[in-house]
């Protein structure tokens, strides 16, 4: 199944057939020379290096004592809410009508790029989930301020538009959630318009919900308070703004919003919307956990009440004591920004400013956390969003290459729906401020190609540290091609996405974390080596439960090796032990 891949997939193909594959060699050749079949001496010398490599690797198999029967059949599985998801921005991904802004046309050309709904071949990414960031009516580039809850933006095409990439990516399997955002509406909103003006007008009166019903959908006060702008033509009345004044706070708890709020649930899962993202939870009501984790409970019973396969993850940016709570909710899943950023578990095991043995830990003591609030939880795994600065800046030096790759590894690890960013892949580039971070999708080296998108007028000029994907995808040792075979090993073993984590403290240290996974009858080991150098390991007390090399994730050509107990690991290598 590996077939698109050089190097280690091609050698872990032949690895699994040789036996069959040299008795129909023979057969072949032989009965080449009986016919009396000619071929040129460039094909011969081609002949003999393959077969070779076959003999290299059948040694190296006999070297290692390594079982064939550990290998999984290569066979991708979709569970309903145990996915990869893929974040889009749509304005930045690719440009579908030459006018340099991505739209949706222009996602569902490179929707092959993500999915092609073939789970045969390799050539795709091999995400089957998406993030799609807000496509409704904006007066600002991201679109985090919505001014119509039932319609797409005209940058972004037409609702036509949306029901043909809904419908294709039906054809693939890919389950879409939609960035909801329902903290707030934009200034530009009919709601919020109609009642600035009435509160203008009204002066210092008291507003009437008869008269004006939506003053109620706001948060509306005489005082000027943290955190509020002053109405349009009033000096008297201000409303609740956290973000912007051109982002007015929603009250969520008035019950024709909510009402409201449901009609347009149903309008999208009418589309084919199979969940949400949900905006920025912990501001529902700013600094009142108890009433954000009351709100999300009333959202999360709503919404199950109309599909009860929907997902919904929740972006509650704070520190992990305060979001895990939030699963007291019911709500799917919550983003676990404990392992994201620059800052995160992830990036620190890797830089080596925290013990690689950290993170096994980490993982083992989040699902008994989580389970306390919601034992039917499901992890958000991610490691950088669309507010972070891009991975690949958080490293330097002659390692940064291997350090880039094994931390996406370490996110696509983790149980649960994980998350990649678009681009995470190809290692681009981008910090500071927010257009930067949402620079254009690096499919080209030519910024000027047909389908590249200019990104946010105000994005600065980003020198990219690895090059575009059509470089990338023929480099089988590129930042892409090792994403690429972390995902599909996330397809491959159920135990990775859903599994239990046991960490093995007694192989771990500060450059190498150990731990297995488990999942109904499957039970995986993983050895992740977070230093340059190779590492030797015996693996006292496996004795009996591991056959052999399952599978690697290696971040050049050197691979692990197992013989008699002593698991050889390359230096920023990963090994699958079964």
């Amino acid at each position: 199944m590996w077939r698109v891949f050089p190097g280690l997939f091609r050698r872990r193909i032949m690895l699994a057939h040789l036996k069959k594959k040299k008795r129909f060699v023979c057969l072949f050749l032989a009965l080449l020379m009986l016919m009396g079949c000619q071929g040129s001496r460039g094909e011969e010398i081609q002949e003999e290096k393959q077969e070779g490599e076959i003999r290299k690797e059948e040694n190296r198999e006999e070297e290692n004592q390594e079982p064939q029967d550990v290998r999984l059949p290569q066979v991708l599985s979709t569970e309903d809410n145990y996915r990869t998801y893929y974040e889009v921005f749509v304005y930045s991904f690719f440009d579908g009508n030459g006018d340099g802004t991505g739209d949706l046309k222009g996602l569902v050309e490179k929707l092959d790029y993500i999915n092609d709904g073939d789970p045969a071949t390799t050539e795709d990414l091999g995400c089957d989930g998406i993030w799609l960031m807000p496509v409704m009516p904006s007066a600002s580039y991201h679109k985090y301020d919505v001014m119509d809850y039932y319609a797409i933006d005209p940058e972004y095409g037409t609702m036509e538009d949306f029901e043909n990439f809904m419908a294709e990516c039906d054809k693939r399997g890919i389950k879409v959630i939609l960035d909801l955002v329902i903290n707030h509406s934009s200034s530009e909103h009919p709601w919020f318009k109609e009642a600035a003006a009435y509160l203008a007008e009204l002066g210092d009166g008291e507003p009437s919900l008869a008269d004006c019903p939506y003053v109620d959908y706001y948060h509306f006060s005489k005082e000027q308070k943290t955190g509020y702008s002053q109405v349009p033509g009033s000096d008297v009345w201000y409303y609740e703004s956290q973000f912007s004044y051109t982002m007015p706070d929603l009250n969520l708890y008035n019950e024709s919003l909510r009402e409201e709020i449901g009609k347009i649930v149903d309008f999208w899962i009418a589309k084919g919307v199979g969940g949400f993202r949900l905006d920025a939870v912990k501001e529902y009501e700013t600094g009142a956990d108890s009433a954000n984790i009351e709100i999300l409970s009333w959202f999360s019973d709503m919404v199950k009440g109309k599909r009860e396969d929907a997902y919904l993850v929740g972006e509650a940016w704070t520190d992990i004591s305060t979001y895990e709570k939030y699963y007291e909710s019911g709500i799917d899943s919550l983003f676990n920004f404990a392992f994201a950023d620059s800052e995160g578990i992830i990036a620190k095991v890797v830089k080596g400013s925290s013990p690689a043995s950290g993170y096994g830990k980490a993982l083992q003591n989040i699902e008994e956390r989580f389970k306390e609030y919601n034992p039917d939880y499901i992890d958000a795994p991610f490691y950088t969003n669309h507010d972070m600065g891009r991975s690949a800046g958080y490293y330097s030096g002659e390692n940064s290459p291997s350090q880039t790759k094994i931390a996406g590894a370490l996110n696509l690890f983790m149980s649960g729906n994980a998350f990649i960013y678009y681009g995470e892949e190809l290692g681009m580039k981008g910090s500071g401020k927010d257009e930067n971070k949402r620079a254009p999708m690096y499919f080209y080296e030519d910024k000027e190609a047909e389908g590249m998108c200019r990104g946010p007028a105000d994005m600065d000029g980003i020198k990219m540290k690895y090059g575009s994907y059509e470089i990338q995808e023929k480099d089988p040792y590129s930042v892409y091609n090792y994403y690429k075979k972390a995902i599909r090993l996330r397809g491959i073993y159920p135990a990775i996405r859903r599994g239990s984590v046991e960490n093995l403290e007694q192989f771990a240290d500060d450059t190498l974390t150990a731990f297995s996974k488990s999942w109904e009858d499957e039970k995986i080991y993983l050895f992740c080596n977070l230093a340059p150098e190779e590492r030797v390991i015996t693996l006292d007390g496996l004795e009996g439960e591991i056959q052999g090399i399952a599978e690697e994730l290696c971040v050049d050509e050197k691979v692990p090796a197992l013989k008699e107990g002593t698991l050889t690991l390359p230096g920023y290598g990963i090994v699958i032990l079964k």
